[in-house]
């Protein structure tokens, strides 16, 4: 049976309302998520035109909207092999690769972190709904590193609540084009929606969007045209350290969306640094990176049932660690 549309007129009341929320108060046998995925994929028109979530209503205004269907399952588990950090009863630590999506999204549907974790673990905890078995946070899909799982819904009750408190200590490692002015500092700047870009985030103080951001970072190691970098996120926002380290002209290696560079050849770093006979054993189109050169590289926090501080680092990953003994030849 084909689902009807959903009809809406807006009177004195909406009126001044974002789309999604007037949709949300008046729609209660559906998630906010699932509100948004409608709107996000077209299925929301005012006045005959579709609109985006932020679109602000007027009275008098008519409205259509198509809820989509609820997911019918979680994610399908798939034999994934998974790093496995740390695991005990209520909880495991797992080194995401890059280029693993966490759970599933549109264009995302398999391959996810969350499919391995389903066929992996025996329990996971479902707080976080069907699509997201045991995920407690998140990273983008091409940083890689420590991510905790929870296995109940105890523990991830617990757990969300530490990163609430930012009690929850995360430390990234970045190579950054480009190297800071000062060896350490905090970079503190509200985070919001890009005005024209949908993947974006932005610097913005003064938007409804705008959420306050705080990174620390300090650096580990200088290198010609180049740093190695440690992050430290006072708070949890999307793209924050990409966002916050490009802010200050030392965008992550090789990220797409803050660099504007997708991946790094033997030719690009020679013309960066000024050498030609760098890797002279290698060809000058070898792809020597092509993915944002971000890792969550430790982790630690308070066990969320005996309070014990549990810390775990991920080993740093081949790629990176292959590209840095390359720019450590420059010096040599």
């Amino acid at each position: 049976m084909t689902a009807q549309p959903l009809r809406f007129e807006t009177i004195a009341d909406g009126a001044g309302q974002r789309l999604d929320a007037f949709l949300a108060a008046r729609i209660s046998e559906a998630s906010r998520a699932r509100i948004r995925r409608g709107i996000d994929d077209g299925k929301a028109k005012v006045d005959g035109k579709i609109c985006k979530a932020s679109y602000r209503l007027h009275e008098g205004q008519s409205i259509v909207f198509l809820l989509p269907a609820p997911p019918a399952t979680g994610p399908q588990p798939e034999p994934i092999p998974l790093s496995i950090l740390y695991e005990d009863e209520s909880l495991a630590i797992v080194d995401k690769p890059p280029g693993m999506v966490v759970h599933p999204a549109k264009g995302h549907w398999s391959g996810t972190l969350a499919s391995a974790l389903v066929h992996h673990f025996e329990q996971l905890s479902g707080h976080g709904g069907a699509s997201r078995p045991g995920i407690v946070h998140r990273l983008d899909r091409d940083t890689s590193g420590a991510i905790i799982v929870a296995k109940t819904d105890r523990a991830h009750q617990r757990l969300a609540e530490q990163f609430k408190a930012r009690t929850v200590r995360k430390e990234y490692l970045a190579i950054v084009s480009g190297r800071p002015d000062l060896d350490r500092d905090l970079i503190d700047y509200p985070i919001g929606n890009h005005p024209t870009h949908r993947e974006k985030k932005a610097l913005r103080a003064d938007h409804a969007s705008s959420r306050e951001a705080q990174t620390f970072y300090e650096v580990e190691e200088r290198l010609p045209g180049y740093a190695l970098v440690k992050a430290l996120p006072k708070t949890g926002r999307t793209h924050q350290i990409r966002l916050h380290l490009a802010s200050i002209r030392c965008p992550v290696l090789c990220d797409k969306l803050y660099a504007g560079l997708s991946r790094l050849t033997v030719a690009d770093c020679r013309t960066r640094c000024r050498r030609p006979q760098l890797a002279k054993d290698r060809e000058a189109d070898e792809v020597l990176l092509d993915r944002q050169a971000l890792h969550a590289h430790r982790v630690s926090f308070a066990h969320p049932l005996s309070g014990k501080l549990i810390e775990v680092c991920a080993p740093i990953p081949n790629d990176i660690q292959q590209l840095l003994l390359i720019l450590r030849q420059i010096d040599s």
